[in-house]
């Protein structure tokens, strides 16, 4: 009886069951206290009620059912303590109370249940000491999101089938634990108090460890030399404590290791060369640290690098001429350390941002910079660059911000695109001509003689304008404007090589022209949104009709262009989808370097320009929630594909369009089925997603999943409820979210909760159904069929 769209309360209607042994009644819309009556002969073993809207505390009577083997009741507006009695419920094996409200202390009497493997209790509001012994006989503890505090008992990480342990953000504080399971897997203690140091006595001992997050306590010492010894570590996130010393050389013996978060400590000495062993690692972070001495060359020797950030620390010297061979590199965070000298040829594939701020770099801006077409941010502030800014530096499509605030620069700041943010400040002979000085004050002194020549003068301006506005008007259906020379585009339109009508609708078959479609992606005037991974222009037919021309890019030998046929066929296979939710190509047209997809030309947007632009106020909750069903019912649609899963390589609020306020369109599909990743020269895993988007486990993973698409629509609906953007100054929203996981009315837009009761009761069961989505584990998170049925229940 799951997943359905049943509601009311449920009393008395399963008392007469005579051999109910297991009630399933999660993701539907039931209301009031939790059932007490199940089954009149008390043979319950599974209790499944979670994703509801139940309220109240846990009943007594439940706790008569002695035959429970599973208890899950997250996921609803329970409040009040655990009872004590649960103790007795001695053949319970699961019991799962995350999110909901309940507060109290964690019952003592848990620790009695011998055949308890996995007791969940994560975003409560649980207060006090976690009970000694109530790992003894468990597989998996999560009480993660609490108020938990004192110290961890000193038995917590000891017992011989413990497999993972999340404590993270409490209040924990006192020592870690001495003595630690060698079955241990996972272990969570980030975002507490804790202080002391890393034990080193019993890390030598965890051959299994896979996962060990301690960010964000107090911690102080050096990492223990043992930590060598957990070959399997994956991920290793100590940042944000006091951890000091030279970092160890041991490090490098984690071959298994993906994810290297070290940031924020005091950290001195050198980097260690022995990093460079770590051949499958994807993300490395020391900055904000005291590290010095010169990035080592041997950096190069981690191919699958993806994040690097360096920033903040003493390093000087050159930038190696070798980073250039990191292909899969996206990121490169340098900015804040004492680097001089040239800078080498970056790699090619860098797409989050370049930070080379506050630095001690001279001489001229790289042309080479130029080269980096799929760059979002460049910054090389607070340094002492000098000469003019490079042309080459206009080219970068994908640029949306350019910080060059505070060196020597001089001459005139070249036309960037409309897009594009560039803060000059600082560089005193850096001039704007592109911004008219409209600062001049008018002089009371001037003479009526003064007046009238200027206004005979500017009479003649006007008929010169009128006259070169005909001419320019007229030359503009001929030819691609000539402004176009000056800012990097092609002298003529792309040459076609082949093109293709895929709708049968009349109308689109007689409206769209080719050569028209061409000519407008030859003029930035008609760009009206970027992605990730393509730039869409606005396109008018000769018949008058407007649609979408959306230009892919293929600078990374990306899209196989050499193979047409197969690029044709699965442009083909999209374009015969049907769903109203999900935006399908209606031609295509591929030239000599590039490929144009055609579709309907949707005036509003996406939904991220009208939700963070000025039609933000537009948006009720009514709006919201439609919105949030469209675009779950376009995905359900495409993961569930008859012939396979169509994932979405990025899913963010600027693939969603809107038909209209109420009508989302996910668009981006092709993505997936077009891309090449042999093709190309970097990771194709590594290019998928866009920040504040991307799910967790691509930090070790880099795989494209139905997982990770439902966590990127988790952080849509997280927009969605709460108005803020996917990164709000330097923050994911999904942390932002977790830290006031107890405290959820400050979630939510106020704006919009505060409308009516109703409306603030709908959009905390949107809420409930968004943290499912943006789970930790991708195992937990729900398929979006399931993630529909839910939102169709929560109004």
């Amino acid at each position: 009886m799951s997943f359905n769209r049943l509601s009311g309360n449920i009393v008395s209607q399963l008392v007469e069951l005579e051999s109910l042994k297991s009630l399933n009644l999660s993701a539907n819309k039931f209301i009031g206290s939790l059932p007490t009556s199940l089954g009149k002969n008390i043979v319950l073993k599974e209790l499944v009620l979670s994703t509801n809207v139940f309220h109240g505390v846990i009943p007594e009577e439940i706790l008569s059912y002695t035959n429970l083997t599973m208890i899950d009741l997250s996921a609803n507006s329970l409040i009040g303590h655990v009872p004590n009695d649960i103790g007795n419920l001695s053949k319970l094996e699961i019991l799962i109370l995350s999110s909901n409200m309940f507060n109290g202390e964690i019952p003592k009497t848990l620790v009695n249940i011998r055949t308890l493997t996995r007791f969940a209790a994560n975003q409560n509001d649980f207060f006090g000491a976690i009970p000694p012994g109530i790992t003894r006989f468990l597989r998996t503890l999560d009480l993660s999101y609490n108020s938990l505090s004192e110290t961890i008992p000193t038995d917590l990480l000891s017992s011989p089938k413990l497999v993972s342990v999340d404590l993270s953000y409490n209040h924990l504080s006192g020592p870690l634990p001495a003595t630690i399971s060698s079955s241990l897997v996972r272990l969570r203690l980030g975002g507490n108090s804790l202080n002391g140091t890393i034990p080193p006595v019993s890390l030598a001992l965890l051959k299994n460890l896979t996962y060990m997050e301690l960010e964000s306590n107090n911690l102080t010492g050096l990492i223990p030399h043992e930590l060598g010894s957990c070959r399997k570590l994956a991920l290793l996130n100590l940042a944000q404590n006091g951890l000091g010393g030279e970092l160890p050389a041991e490090l490098g013996s984690l071959g298994d290791l993906q994810v290297l978060k070290l940031q924020m400590n005091n950290f001195s000495g050198p980097i260690p060369i022995q990093i460079s062993q770590l051949q499958n690692l994807s993300m490395l972070n020391l900055s904000s640290n005291s590290l010095d001495g010169s990035i080592p060359s041997e950096i190069s020797n981690l191919t699958k690098l993806t994040n690097l950030n360096l920033q903040g620390n003493k390093l000087n010297g050159s930038i190696p001429t070798s980073i250039s061979s990191l292909t899969n590199l996206m990121e490169l965070q340098l900015g804040g350390n004492q680097l001089s000298n040239d800078i080498p040829k970056m790699p090619v594939n860098l797409q989050i941002a370049l930070n080379l701020s506050s630095n001690r770099f001279k001489g001229p801006i790289p042309i080479s910079f130029g080269d980096l077409t799929s760059l979002e941010v460049l910054d090389l502030s607070n340094n002492q660059f000098s000469g003019e800014i490079p042309q080459s530096l206009t080219k970068l499509q994908a640029l949306t911000r350019l910080v060059l605030s505070n060196n020597q620069l001089s001459g005139v700041i070249p036309k960037f695109s409309s897009w594009v943010k560039v803060e000059p400040g600082g560089n005193k002979d850096l001039r704007n001509d592109t911004v008219h000085d409209t600062q001049h004050q008018s002089t009371k002194g001037k003479s009526v003689v003064v007046a009238v020549l200027v206004a005979i003068a500017a009479a003649v301006f006007v008929v010169g304008v009128i006259a070169l506005l005909v001419v320019s008007i007229s030359r503009h259906y001929y030819r691609v404007n000539d402004e176009n020379l000056h800012s990097g585009e092609n002298l003529h339109p792309p040459q076609v090589v082949q093109g293709n009508l895929f709708t049968p609708n009349g109308i689109h078959r007689s409206n769209i022209d080719f050569s028209k479609a061409i000519e407008a992606v030859g003029e930035t005037s008609n760009i009206t949104l970027k992605t990730r991974f393509s730039t869409y222009y606005k396109a008018v037919m000769p018949s008058g009709a407007t649609y979408f021309v959306k230009k892919l890019n293929c600078g990374d030998k990306i899209f196989p262009l050499g193979s047409h046929d197969k690029f044709a066929k699965e442009l083909e296979f999209l374009a015969k989808l049907n769903n109203s939710n999900v935006m399908t190509p209606l031609a295509y047209v591929l030239s000599t370097d590039s490929a144009y997809i055609l579709y309907e030309f949707v005036s509003n947007g996406s939904l991220f320009d009208v939700f963070h632009g000025s039609m933000s106020n537009s948006l009720d909750w009514a709006s919201r929630y439609c919105i949030a069903v469209g675009v779950a019912q376009g995905l359900s649609f495409l993961h569930g594909y008859a012939s396979g899963p169509i994932l979405l390589l990025d899913l963010s609020s600027k693939n969603i369009m809107l038909k209209s306020l109420k009508e989302p369109l996910v668009g981006d599909i092709e993505l997936y089925k077009v891309i090449d990743p042999t093709k190309s020269t970097g990771s194709f895993s590594a290019v998928a997603g866009s920040v504040g988007y991307i799910p967790p486990e691509y930090a070790y993973t880099m795989r494209v999943t139905m997982a990770g698409n439902v966590y990127s629509f988790g952080v849509i609906l997280l927009e969605l409820l709460t108005g803020k953007p996917a990164v709000t100054e330097g923050t994911e929203l999904v942390k932002w979210v977790m830290r006031y996981s107890t405290k959820q009315d400050h979630i939510l837009d106020s704006n919009v909760s505060r409308t009516s009761e109703a409306v603030r009761n709908q959009m905390l069961a949107v809420l409930k159904i968004a943290l499912t989505c943006v789970s930790l584990s991708s195992d937990t998170r729900p398929k979006m069929k399931s993630v529909l049925r839910m939102l169709l229940t929560a109004r």
